[in-house]
This record gives structure tokens, sequence and C-alpha cells, in this order.
């Protein structure tokens, strides 16, 4: 498998290269160079597997010439079956005739980010071993990415991670996650701004050449294509335990910088039978905004009751760009050009149709939100977090109450945002064991100006001493 970039000037890479590199040397993201298919034959065969095995099977065609069947499969039994606390990994929960959650929240830090880092870590080992080098790791976090990057690259010998939050802008869980985990390989900093500003800090360090190849720089969040591909299968095992591919499944993801609901569309491109995707936004609508109005432009960023979410330039959109210029980098360039010059860009007609054709969008803003919650709890009992419920919501906005089930993916456990859920529902969700402690642990991170000058200065000091 080769893969190529949405700006068509860089390097053409296999599956090591890639994850390795993470963005484009030209500033693009890495896509696949031709998709892999599933019959239906294969996608039938999937259903009853173990989630390892259904993830061998839909991850293989990526890595192919990478690594072998046997280093592959050794890698998601550690991953899938030692990682994940409930038996199903991802398990389906039904709230209505029509109508489930799929739990991505079994992890080890209780976010569907666990489902693609604790793998990417994996990864890293291998190929650092295999080349015998150093990885730094450069990351940004609006609160989940953070700390599932870094359960899964914590105390490994050839990885420092420095990870980016900005400060004031995640709860007080997702915080701790991150800054509780006392590794010398392991620096947290918190930002003075927003996501999209460590998000910029990020792309920046990665354009600047010099000083991404002086520390071998590279990346965990979602601009790294090994991230979505890990994503893939939970469609796939969501879809075919609902009677995919006779059955068509739609679904409904929170999401904030479009790499969980891309993984949705690849999996509908590989051949699964989805007959919808929503896009679920907060008040952060960008994503929204560009579905109703074909303009894609950021705004200000708020802060919600679901501040994963709180991103107003979505990086992977860029990959669904490629695929509605008919993967010419052009005018890839010529749109991302015109949002840092502009602050936005409008869609060409034929590529504003096609995107309505393959997603619908809908905007839920705070008091929506709290309102989905406490109606979802006294309706079925289930506690969703502020961003399922988000889901939720957008789902109920978008899709027929009969027809394709309608499959909402619940991105983060209820008790990573307790005042939330409290005030909107009464309950207070409990921390599982292993994680009771949280809010004793030490805390160790540093605060930073939102300056790319001060971050480069901080990496090049290493871990701490």
């Amino acid at each position: 498998m080769k893969y190529i970039s949405t700006r068509g000037q860089a390097d053409i890479l296999d599956f090591e290269g890639v994850t390795m590199a993470g963005l484009a040397r030209d500033g693009g993201l890495y896509v696949p160079e031709a998709l892999p298919s599933l019959s239906a034959e294969d996608i039938r065969a999937l259903r009853g597997l173990p989630y390892a095995e259904i993830a061998f099977r839909v991850i293989r065609p990526f890595v192919e010439g990478s690594l072998t069947d046997a280093e592959l499969k050794a890698m998601l039994d550690a991953t899938y079956a030692g990682a994940f606390r409930h038996a199903a990994t991802a398990p389906l929960v039904q709230l209505a005739p029509n109508d489930w959650v799929l739990e991505l929240f079994h992890g080890p830090t209780l976010a569907f980010k666990d489902f693609a880092l604790q793998l990417l870590g994996r990864f890293f080992d291998h190929f650092t071993a295999k080349r015998g080098e150093r990885l730094t790791i450069l990351g940004a976090t609006s609160g989940d990415t953070g700390s599932a990057a870094i359960e899964g690259c914590r105390g490994r010998d050839n990885v420092s991670i420095f990870m980016l939050h900005p400060k004031g802008r995640v709860s007080e869980v997702q915080r701790r996650q991150m800054t509780t985990v006392i590794e010398k390989n392991v620096v947290n900093i918190a930002i003075d701004g927003t996501f999209d500003d460590c998000q910029a800090l990020v792309k920046a360090c990665f354009n600047d050449h010099a000083f991404r190849d002086r520390v071998g720089l590279t990346a965990v969040n979602s601009i790294n294509w090994a991230r979505v591909m890990a994503q893939i299968v939970y469609y796939f095992a969501a879809a075919t335990a609902l009677g995919a591919p006779e059955r068509a499944v739609s679904f409904s993801v929170p999401t904030g910088n479009f790499g969980d609901i891309f993984a949705g569309y690849i999996a509908k491109r590989m051949g699964l039978n989805i007959d919808k995707l929503v896009i679920a936004t907060n008040s952060n609508d960008i994503l929204a905004r560009t579905l109703k109005t074909g303009r894609y432009e950021r705004g200000d960023v708020f802060a919600t009751l679901s501040p994963s979410m709180d991103i107003q330039i979505s990086s992977n959109f860029e990959r669904f760009l490629f695929d509605l210029a008919g993967r010419d980098g052009d005018t890839v360039r010529r749109y991302m050009d015109a949002l840092t010059a502009e602050g936005g860009f409008a869609l060409e007609g034929a590529h504003y149709d096609a995107l309505k054709a393959t997603f619908a969008a809908e905007r839920v803003d705070d008091a929506q939100t709290a309102a989905t919650m406490k109606a979802v709890h006294e309706a079925t009992g289930y506690v969703a977090d502020p961003h399922t419920a988000v889901g939720i919501k957008a789902a109920e906005d978008c899709l027929p109450a009969t027809g394709a089930p309608r499959v909402t993916l619940a991105t983060a456990h209820p008790a990573k945002f307790g005042d939330a859920v409290i005030k909107a529902t009464g309950v207070t969700p409990t921390l599982p064991a292993h994680m009771a402690d949280l809010m004793d642990r030490e805390e160790r991170y540093l605060t930073l100006a939102n300056d790319m000058a001060a971050l480069q200065a901080r990496i090049l000091e290493g871990g701490w001493s």
C-alpha cells in the first residue's frame, strides 16, 4: 500500500513511512493511493468475530508491505484483547427500537481515541526499533487525544511526547489524565489560547523542516493516517452486528476535527452499507455551516459543555476535500491557501453538491445538549456524556425514526464530564476503579505563550530530567 499527499507535492510513502512522518512535507495529509474494498461476502464474514480479528481483516490491506500478518496480529491482540475493559471492546447499547449508542470509552483513558492511540504506540515501538531511531511526538489536544496518546506512549524507550492543551479549556478530569502521568518522556504543556492555536503550533513545527528533522518529529493527532485507519474498524464491527451488509446502518458522529466521521466515510468507500453519516457539532459549528452554506470559514472558538469539539479548523476536512476535488492536489492547495490568507473559502458548485450528498449535519448548542442528556436519562436510564448527547440530538434531527438503525458514537465516559452530567441529570458518574484516585495524584505540566519559538526551545530541552 502506497500513500500520497492531499497537496500532491510530497514523496509517496508506505505505511511505515506515513506513520513515522505524520504530516506530509508539503503541508498536506497522507491518504491511501487507492482504497481497498471488501466484498459483501468479506463483510458478512466479520459477524460475530472478536474485535481484534475484525481489526486485522479491515486494517491488513493498509499496512501491506510494512508489517507481516504475524506482527499485525500480535499488535492488535495486545491492544484490543489487553487494553480494553469490556469483553466486546466496542459494545452497542440499545436506547429505543431503532436507536443505539456505540460505546467507545472502555479503553484505558475512557475515550474513543484509545482505539487508535493504543495501537499507534505499538506501531511507533516496532518501527523505531527496526530503524534504530528516536521519535519526538508533538500533539495538540482538545481533551481526549492527549491522555490517550500519553497512555499509549508513556515510558517508551525511543519516544518523547510533548502534548499541548488549551489552558483552562479542558475538563479537570481530562487535564489530570494527562498531567498526572509522571514519566520522564512525557511533557504536558498548557498553551495560552484555544485548541486551534495548539493545532496551528503543531503544524507550524512540522512545516519547519530543519526543526522537524533535528528532533525526529512525528504526530499523534489525526493528521497521522494511522489514527484514522484504526477508527474505520468500529464502523464495520457495529454495522455487521446490526445486519450489514444486507441491512444499511446510519451513524451520527460528534466531531470537531472531522477525523472520526472521515473514518466512517472511508468505511463506506470500502463497501460498508452505510445509509447516512451525520456530522454532529456543538456551537463551534464550522462543519455544519459548511454543509448549509457551502462556505468553509473559521470563526471564534466558544467554550461549551462538549470541549473536545471546541474546534473551528477541522484538519481532516482536507482529506475529504481531496476526494471532492477528484484527488487533485492543486485544487486542495488553492482551497487551503485561501483558508490561510482569507480565513475561508467557498466550495465550487460540484464540490458542494457532493458534500451534501455524502453527509448531513446539525448544530447542537449547550441548552439542547443538557436537555438531551436529561431526556435520554429519564426515558431510558442511560447516562450520556455531553459529546454523545450532541450526537444523539443530531441523529434525531437528521435521520428518520424508522428505517436504517441510527447509531450514535458514544465518544467519552460520562465521568470525564461529571459536572455537566450532574447538572443535567442529577446523576453523579463515577470513575472506574483504575482512576478512582485521579483527583489525588500529583500533577506536572508547564504553561507557555502561544509562541512557536518558545515551544521549540522547550522541545529541544528534551523530556524531564
